[in-house]
């Protein structure tokens, strides 16, 4: 059986104007289209436009998902079971979010006192969650489980004001990187600025720092490229090769 533009459209609750760009960009293109232009979809586009509505509701950009899915080796039943598991994540951390929310609440009609670490338990949550899966499987290979545990542990009982600070200073690390940049030189005075600032946004959840695991670390910032897009998209492409060589430095002295 076909659908026409129209049909899947309404079906799927996708717009037309969608469905004609992901056809112009060749994430799904129609199984054929006849003379007048029309477009008319399958079974198996259906199914892939699950998959990418999937992958959508997980907040993955649309590159990334037609590299998955136009894969040689991408399987349809592997990647439910992979949505499966990601949305079951997503659920307990809403869930914990929603939690956090109701007891806001609840604090504030029966005034009674919520602690500043319950306020901000969702969000840290939220944060190790992200990270470890994106980063999880290398980082734990790297350092081992005792090492990340503890990494998350320390970031689960920050306080208020230990959490803002944290982020405040990974902003004033992305300021100096970008101003170190343009001198271009990665063993200047500022680079160094931006290595010791880099370290002590580690120290905020390393359980303890080492100059080697420092220098591990901005090696994987070159070697594994969803690192090096994180610190070229926060800041300029060449970022991550900038604060590398600026770390690599900063621990030989």
């Amino acid at each position: 059986m076909e659908y026409t533009i129209q049909e899947l459209a309404q079906m799927s609750g996708v717009s037309t104007r969608t469905l004609r760009y992901y056809d112009e960009i060749g994430l799904l293109k129609p199984a054929r289209t006849n003379e007048a232009g029309y477009r008319f979809y399958g079974q198996y586009e259906i199914d892939m436009l699950q998959q990418i509505l999937f992958y959508r509701a997980l907040d993955m950009k649309l590159a990334t998902i037609q590299a998955i899915i136009q894969a040689p080796n991408f399987q349809h039943a592997e990647a439910l079971k992979t949505h499966r598991a990601a949305l079951l994540q997503r659920k307990e951390q809403l869930e914990t979010i929603l939690q956090t929310v109701e007891k806001t609440i609840q604090s504030i009609e029966e005034e009674q006192p919520m602690s500043n670490e319950e306020k901000f338990k969702g969000f840290k949550e939220k944060l190790i969650e992200d990270n470890e899966k994106q980063y999880g499987q290398e980082i734990r290979a790297k350092y081992g489980d005792e090492t990340v545990d503890a990494s998350n542990a320390k970031l689960m009982n920050m306080t208020e004001q230990q959490y803002q600070a944290m982020q405040q200073l990974e902003q004033q690390m992305f300021e100096r990187l970008a101003e170190a940049m343009e001198l271009g030189d990665a063993t200047s005075d500022l680079a160094m600025e931006v290595a010791e600032l880099h370290k002590r946004w580690l120290s905020f959840t390393w359980k303890e720092y080492s100059t080697e695991a420092h220098a591990g670390l901005a090696q994987m910032y070159i070697s594994d490229e969803r690192f090096t897009a994180y610190y070229d998209e926060r800041s300029a492409t060449g970022a991550a090769q900038f604060l590398h060589d600026a770390i690599i430095a900063y621990t030989r002295k």
